[in-house]
């Protein structure tokens, strides 16, 4: 929200021209200065000036002027291209050396064959609006109104102050010159003239409520409860926006378009009530509030058809939907040039229902996001009358006496507060009479005797207030944040992380030492996903839970598995030049609720039933932890010393290997077909004979539908079944400082044995004195029979106590590849 402190002033006489003091009274009283703006100031040289002689030159493709000025003092000649001025009018000369907004210098330069002493500026060129089609004529005739010579920034009220803010979702009313007054007087304790007062300024506009102005019918009272409606006639199609007026609205951050449209924008910066103009002569029978039909469209103002749905809020009349209420107008009662007659609109809409429509039609607002805020609901009168009155003074025309207001409000609730809520919840002590003097300022009425529970109506312009602690914040935020004491709470003693959260923080160091850097990737994701990933329609890991408001409607699903997230970094980081990435996340994903689960719905203020809320929890999608990896590029980097290794799936596995074993778990490793993954590069992980995950090189599909590099490589784990299996305590391994005894066999199995399965046996087999067990060559071919290979392990052997003997090192090997032929029907390989 853009406000001019030369506007704030109409409303409240602040005791310092500083905008930085006024600034930080506004965030200390919870409204936000962003940034504090000065206009005008980097402009210097520009002074009024008349047209004394124009001279068109020939030869050029478009108009040039050679043109004669008077500053009062002197002649000077400039080259122009715009003609929409005359000999005797008053224009704003740069003279040189001048400097416009933005730093722009001007000189005398040669220009069209000529030597242009400056410039004569447009609109836009002072940063008065965006018209740029023709200079800004001050004044027109041989009499100037502005005397010749006067600096242009000082006569016409250019040099201003802009506090940009930041406004909370809950307080709409500060999307306003109104609402942001009322806090200044509240906070220097000045006196506040409600612009929404109009008093004697109404005049006629103020209307005759016994009369109808037009017919209005609501049919939706939960979307709209109150509507007004104001007749304005013979107004002048070339009637233009005051000077004043366009300069406002830019400086607010809106663009001058029409007189009336420029009016009930000013009415809806300065009032916050939003405000449409219909071209009356393009409706068709009464104004009709109600929601959409299926099947209806809309053509809005900026000229796209939209397809209605249901829960719209539409105004219509006998053609049909005319405007998305509270969002956009329709293009069919759009205002023209030649609009003479308007009806205009000042209603109050249900906040939910308006917020839903601007964002199932990707249609923001200013009026959308304050109605999505709450505006006040005694507003609507005064903003048509305000509207009114701007039309009559500036566009001549005539303001019929008769009003429509169907008003259909309920009466405001009533809050019970007890005086003391405020101090117990703070932790600073507030009188009584403190607090009720500060639910004053906000505008609250308090009705109770001294001592009492005070009764509090909030005032039409704070529907955020609804429940005592809403009053508890107000008092605290008048009074000051500064006041509060700042308390560290103690931290209960004995206390630390869970062994779930310490087992989890294993798995992402034991990650990251390993050479993964972790990412936290968003959950939401495409239906899409599942046919990128080729998931089977009956695959668990399809998306299946759709989110109710999701924050973009191309991912409204929960994720089911880590790696789509996963892949995207992965290409995303491989796209920015990072081709040798290998990343990690830890995280929960989303699989659909049983089938037939009802979710309870408990009465607040109390605690559910234990019952009530196993149901609650049984009702809700199951959520496992799962670990994931993503690797691209090489895994051991090419240099001086080599070639290099690209990842491949056997790093996947072991990236597997080392998350387990951070926990203290040996996972099982076999070959399996499962997608995303390559089906002759997928390893399946099982824990004590679980499935708790897959590791492998994914599937060139895959890779080519998320633009990874060839033979990107993945791993996804469930830890839920890794964490029950870890032991309490993982035992730290035994050093011995006795030499280890290392031997190697080499043997024959057939082909479809896995060699996860010869190695368990060969483990077994050996027994404790098995330091470490390596397959290190794997052969096919003579003298190897057909339907076989040789897998060649080193075994590293070590007692704690002793030196190993030959005798005792070659038993241990023949006791493993014995198991390993009674397992596996593996034979010696001599």
């Amino acid at each position: 929200m853009r406000v001019p402190m030369s506007w704030l002033h109409d409303y409240v006489d602040l005791q310092t021209t500083d905008p930085r003091q006024v600034a930080g009274r506004l965030t200390e009283a919870g409204l936000k200065v962003e940034r504090v703006e000065e206009t005008g100031a980097d402009i210097s040289g520009v002074v009024v000036a008349q047209v004394l002689a124009v001279e068109e030159l020939s030869g050029f493709k478009k108009p040039i002027r050679w043109v004669t000025l008077t500053d009062g003092s002197s002649e000077h000649q400039v080259i122009c291209g715009a003609t929409n001025f005359d000999v005797g009018d008053t224009v704003a000369y740069a003279r040189p050396p001048a400097v416009l907004p933005g730093g722009f210098r001007v000189d005398k330069r040669p220009a069209y064959g000529h030597d242009s002493d400056g410039m004569i500026c447009s609109a836009r060129e002072l940063a008065l609006g965006d018209d740029h089609t023709g200079i800004l004529v001050l004044g027109k005739g041989d009499q100037p109104d502005l005397p010749l010579g006067a600096d242009v920034v000082e006569v016409l009220g250019l040099r201003d102050t802009v506090l940009e803010l930041s406004i909370n979702p809950d307080r709409g009313y500060a999307l306003s010159v109104r609402g942001i007054a009322r806090e200044l007087a509240t906070a220097y304790g000045a006196p506040f003239r409600d612009p929404a007062d109009l008093g004697d300024r109404a005049g006629g506009p103020a209307g005759d409520a016994t009369a109808a102005a037009y017919d209005v019918r609501i049919d939706d009272r939960d979307g709209c409860d109150r509507y007004v409606a104001r007749l304005v006639t013979d107004l002048d199609p070339d009637a233009s926006s005051p000077r004043w007026l366009q300069r406002r609205l830019t400086l607010a951050g809106m663009r001058p378009i029409s007189l009336a449209v420029d009016v009930t924008n000013h009415v809806m910066l300065e009032l916050g009530q939003p405000l449409h103009a219909f071209d009356r002569a393009k409706l068709t029978g009464p104004i009709v509030v109600r929601r959409a039909v299926a099947g209806e469209h809309l053509r809005t103002l900026d000229d796209v058809d939209r397809a209605l749905d249901p829960t719209d809020l539409l105004i219509c009349d006998d053609s049909g939907p005319i405007a998305l209420a509270g969002v956009m107008g329709g293009a069919a009662t759009e205002i023209g040039a030649a609009t003479t007659d308007v009806v205009l609109e000042s209603a109050h809409f249900d906040p939910v229902s308006i917020a839903y429509t601007a964002r199932r039609h990707r249609l923001g607002s200013e009026a959308s996001r304050r109605f999505e805020r709450g505006v006040d609901d005694a507003l609507q009168p005064a903003a048509a009358a305000a509207a009114g009155r701007l039309l009559e003074q500036l566009g001549r025309a005539t303001v019929a006496a008769a009003i429509t207001d169907v008003d259909l409000r309920r009466p405001r609730p009533v809050i019970t507060l007890d005086p003391s809520l405020p101090g117990r919840l703070a932790g600073v002590p507030y009188a009584e009479a403190t607090v009720r003097a500060r639910l004053h300022d906000v505008g609250c009425a308090v009705d109770s005797e001294p001592g009492d529970p005070l009764q509090v109506t909030p005032p039409s312009w704070r529907p955020d207030l609804r429940v005592p602690v809403d009053l508890v914040e107000e008092v605290v935020r008048l009074e000051g944040y500064a006041r509060l004491p700042s308390t560290v709470p103690a931290a209960p003693a004995g206390r630390g992380l869970t062994r779930q959260q310490r087992q989890r923080r294993q798995v992402g160091r034991a990650l990251s030492a390993a050479g993964f850097v972790e990412v936290l990737a968003y959950p939401f994701v495409a239906g899409s996903t599942a046919e990128a990933l080729m998931l089977d329609p009956a695959d668990p890991r399809r998306p299946s839970v759709r989110l109710a408001n999701p924050v973009s409607a191309e991912e409204p699903f929960l994720r089911s598995t880590l790696l789509p997230g996963l892949l995207v970094a992965l290409g995303r980081n491989v796209g920015r030049g990072f081709a040798d990435t290998a990343l990690f996340e830890t995280g929960s994903v989303f699989r659909a609720a049983p089938p037939g689960a009802v979710m309870p719905h408990p009465p607040a203020g109390r605690r559910p039933a234990d019952g009530v809320l196993a149901a609650m929890e049984a009702a809700l999608p199951a959520q496992p932890l799962h670990v994931a990896v993503a690797l691209a590029g090489h895994w051991e980097r090419p240099g001086w010393w080599g070639p290099g290794r690209l990842a491949g799936w056997a790093d996947a596995v072991e990236a597997a290997r080392t998350s387990a074993g951070a926990l203290g778990v040996a996972l099982e490793v076999a070959a399996a077909e499962q997608s995303p993954w390559h089906p002759g590069r997928c390893a399946r992980l099982s824990v004590a004979g679980t499935i708790v995950g897959h590791a492998g090189e994914l599937h060139p599909r895959v890779v080519e539908a998320f633009d990874l590099p060839a033979r990107s490589c993945a791993m996804e784990l469930e830890l839920a079944p890794l964490l029950a299996a870890a032991p309490e305590i993982v035992p730290a391994p035994i050093v011995s400082a006795y030499p280890p005894a290392t031997l190697d066999v080499a043997l024959v199995v057939p082909i479809e044995v896995p060699a996860a399965t010869v190695e368990t046996a060969l483990r077994d087999g050996a027994g404790p004195l098995l330091e470490s067990l390596r397959l290190f060559d794997l052969y096919t071919g003579d003298p190897v029979p057909s339907g076989h290979r040789s897998l060649a392990y080193n075994l590293r052997l070590r007692a704690p106590d002793r030196t190993l003997t030959a005798d005792e090192a070659i038993a241990i090997r023949d006791s493993a590849v014995a198991a390993a032929a009674s397992r596996c029907g593996a034979v010696l390989r001599t």
